[in-house]
């Protein structure tokens, strides 16, 4: 049975794909989930009142498996984004869609991206509590720290960053603050296809 739980993250700007990567060897990560394609679809009702509230309902598809989420509105912090979240793997996504949509959801974004999730190995200096997710999105590629803020603070610290560097922001946030910026209309987040 799933276990609603407090899930505390952050994102850092990847500049160099690289020297990310090769940062995370260095300090012992190993990689737990090769890179996949994650297309994830959320939902609200007609009247957008999980958006008001800030919590989210999502349909995220990986290949054959597909993973409903709650994630109910974020907590009080400046630096991290925690938020309570439940989870659960889901038989056919086509199945959850009509489900979701006969209790009067309806998807109202679609986004993107390819991740590679990473974690501390057997002989890193990093103790074991967190992950290292590597996310190539259509507004560039990003590192996702999850787990304790001590170990968030700890990693990022590692890999060079500066508490300044911290964005917990969601990615649906980032790409519509983005569109905004450029005077454009948002749309789904994904990528573009080649004719």
């Amino acid at each position: 049975m799933p276990v609603p739980h407090n899930e505390t993250e952050i994102k850092l700007k990847v500049s160099s794909v690289r020297a990310i990567k090769r940062r995370l060897t260095d300090l012992g990560f190993v990689i737990i989930e090769r890179r996949h394609r994650e297309r994830n679809f959320l939902f609200d009702f007609p009247d957008l009142r999980l958006r008001k509230s800030s919590s989210v309902v999502r349909l995220r598809c990986e290949g054959k498996r597909s993973i409903l989420t709650f994630k109910g509105p974020p907590r009080e912090s400046r630096d991290y984004k925690i938020r309570r979240e439940i989870e659960t793997v889901v038989g056919a996504a086509g199945i959850m869609r009509e489900i979701l949509e006969s209790l009067g959801l309806r998807e109202i974004m679609c986004y993107e991206k390819f991740r590679t999730t990473y974690a501390p190995g057997r002989k890193s200096e990093t103790p074991a509590g967190g992950l290292a997710m590597f996310d190539e999105t259509p507004i560039g590629n990003f590192l996702e720290l999850e787990g304790p803020k001590r170990w968030i603070d700890a990693v990022a610290r590692r890999l060079g960053f500066r508490h300044s560097d911290y964005i917990s922001a969601s990615y649906v946030s980032l790409y519509l603050a983005r569109r905004l910026e450029e005077g454009r209309k948002p749309g789904n987040m994904v990528f573009a296809t080649k004719k």
